[in-house]
């Protein structure tokens, strides 16, 4: 693109429960990009689904993360906000499909639901722009733990026991699948949502009683189920970055006050701490890199991904937990951190996550679409 600045759009909000959490990370990346390099425009999916975009900010940051709402009402144009920017309402497809006249590449930061499982990235494939992440493929697998635990079978990767269930099954019979859990997986367990980020909807059942809570509870976020052994375990963190020549980051470790890592400890502090980089063997290291590799290229990752790993260290096993394809990007996010304590700076990574995107746009454009090209 020559000394012309790159058009980079970012996308943030997102109608799920991770919609504050990608606010921390849209504020971040804008903060962090070289304004000699970049124009961002902020494109904001409110909590009813509508998208909103902001004219180019040209050196003029938000400062709060209140300002990065942008909170236009769909009915109005044109709506000014304590950004001091001009609103535009992009609710209807056809504005929606003119982004790409508008911007070079797009960094979606939208979390969990309608934003990391590929709905946000097959507009942007209908767009033609190039998008910061995985694929739609891989974005849908792996937001789904069911569908991701199938594919890392295929893959021959080592898992923890688990069992998947639709919340029909739970819902006509809910002896019979405590019954199954029970002979299969035994107590406790762990039961989560299959379609859910950041830890959402998850318990851990010690008997019965809190299974049935359990599996009711997932239930509400979900129609796809996942319940998993227990295993006492280490929480061991990667950082991938790349196409196809993959690059990986040290190996951090998630040391939770709680029983388990979740959504209050993960974004609320709760003592959680993390040790950047872990203290393990160099051989636990090197196999969690290469794991997070091959698991990677079974989902047919791209740009980024955090790869989570169970490690037994009284058995010394490892497990991989799962692929998480848009992690949080904050400067204080483990993915940007593991990567800092490779030597690869916050503005660097979005550099090369904006090159990553490119590239891969170009490679896919190398795709014969009409067969009598051929003749």
């Amino acid at each position: 693109m020559g000394n012309q600045k790159i058009r980079l759009g970012i996308i943030y909000g997102g109608k799920s429960s991770e919609h504050e959490v990608s606010l921390r990370t849209a504020m971040s990346i804008m903060q962090a990009v070289d304004a000699n390099k970049y124009e961002v425009t902020p494109v904001y999916v409110q909590l009813d689904g509508s998208w909103v975009t902001g004219e180019t900010l040209a050196g003029q940051l938000p400062d709060k993360i209140e300002a990065l709402r942008l909170s236009a009402k769909t009915s109005v144009i044109n709506e000014a906000t304590e950004t001091g920017q001009e609103l535009a309402i992009a609710s209807k497809p056809g504005a929606l499909f003119a982004m790409n006249e508008q911007m070079d590449v797009v960094f979606p930061v939208v979390h969990g639901p309608f934003g990391e499982d590929g709905t946000i990235q097959g507009l942007l494939e209908l767009t033609n722009i190039p998008y910061v992440g995985t694929g739609v493929m891989a974005s849908a697998v792996g937001m789904d733990k069911w569908m991701m635990k199938t594919v890392f079978a295929q893959a021959g990767l080592p898992q923890v026991k688990y069992v998947g269930l639709l919340r029909s099954q739970w819902e006509k019979g809910q002896d019979d699948v405590m019954d199954r859990i029970e002979r299969e997986l035994g107590f406790p367990c762990f039961v989560k949502p299959a379609n859910m980020g950041s830890s959402v909807g998850i318990n851990k059942a010690r008997n019965r009683e809190e299974l049935k809570h359990a599996l009711d509870v997932a239930a509400k976020f979900d129609r796809r189920l996942i319940v998993e052994e227990f295993v006492q375990v280490r929480e061991l963190e990667i950082g991938v970055l790349g196409n196809e020549e993959l690059m990986t980051s040290v190996v951090g470790e998630v040391i939770a006050a709680k029983e388990f890592y979740d959504y209050e400890a993960k974004y609320k502090g709760a003592g959680t701490e993390l040790s950047i980089p872990a203290i393990v063997p160099e051989h636990v290291s090197e196999q969690i890199a290469e794991i997070a590799k091959q698991a990677f290229q079974a989902l047919d990752g791209s740009g980024l991904s955090r790869v989570d790993f169970f490690w037994d260290e009284k058995n010394d096993k490892l497990y991989i937990n799962e692929v998480n394809t848009m992690p949080g990007f904050t400067p204080f996010s483990m993915y940007p951190m593991l990567f800092q304590a490779a030597g690869v700076s916050y503005s660097e990574l979005i550099d090369r996550l904006v090159q990553l995107a490119i590239e891969r746009h170009a490679d896919k454009g190398r795709n014969v679409v009409d067969a009598e090209e051929l003749d």
